[in-house]
């Protein structure tokens, strides 16, 4: 009789091969096993009280990614590309290093807005489209997956070398303790005043970067002058 306990698993596979509400389905799972499992009401609830407060980030995160779903249904992809085509001058190279200096900034204070998922699919890429489509050019599939990747690199560039400046932050942390157990004992404000030259020289140096590829992929798939020379 131990098997029973498995029968969630049952569940989810069914409702998945059936095609039915996902959620609804992972929920009625979980209620399942509770109770088959022994826990009842009571043990379920402290337990699923307890997991989502432990890993309350992921919660957040998944939050987010229900957000920028309904946006993206309701047009969100769509308004960032036209706001984009109005403006001039915007090349998807530039957008991208615009979108690292704001990323930047708000790193800086370990503030997170989504990343690639959340932020660079649903409203960089759109408007890194539109961008391109307001000079009056077919968006190529080979130069639009470079700007994707180019998108994703800037985040974890910024973010990585950004939110060690905020003091108290985990990735400060860690290396304050790391630092320790090798017997150096610094302070975090010593070790963001060290960081502020790096992360600022990892964004220039990943701005000049991502513009003169664009600026190469443009020439290659919109023409031998590229997209801003063709006027």
């Amino acid at each position: 009789m131990e098997y029973i306990k498995l029968i969630g698993i049952l569940i989810v596979i069914l409702g998945f091969a059936f095609k039915l509400d996902s959620i609804l389905i992972i929920f009625i799972s979980a209620i399942v096993t509770a109770f088959v499992g022994g826990l009842g009401v009571d043990g379920f609830l402290e337990t699923f009280g307890t997991t989502f407060v432990s890993n309350r980030s992921m919660a957040i995160f998944i939050m987010i990614l229900l957000v920028t779903g309904t946006l993206e249904r309701n047009g969100l992809r769509e308004g960032a590309a036209s706001l984009i085509q109005k403006v001039k001058g915007v090349t998807a190279g530039k957008l991208v290093c615009a979108y690292g200096v704001m990323r930047a900034f708000f790193a800086a204070f370990n503030v997170g807005f989504g990343g690639v998922a959340g932020f660079v699919r649903p409203v960089v890429l759109p408007m890194a489209e539109g961008a391109i489509e307001a000079e009056g050019e077919e968006v190529n599939e080979e130069h639009f997956e470079e700007i994707k990747g180019m998108a994703s690199a800037m985040e974890n560039v910024t973010w990585f070398f950004f939110q060690v400046l905020f003091v108290g932050g985990s990735g400060g942390l860690l290396v304050q303790s790391t630092l320790k157990s090798l017997g150096y004992d610094v302070e975090l404000i010593d070790l963001v005043k060290v960081e502020i030259p790096v992360a600022f020289t990892a964004l220039v140096v990943a701005s000049i970067y991502f513009i003169l590829k664009d600026r190469r992929l443009c020439k290659k798939y919109y023409g031998s002058k590229g997209i801003k020379d063709k006027k």
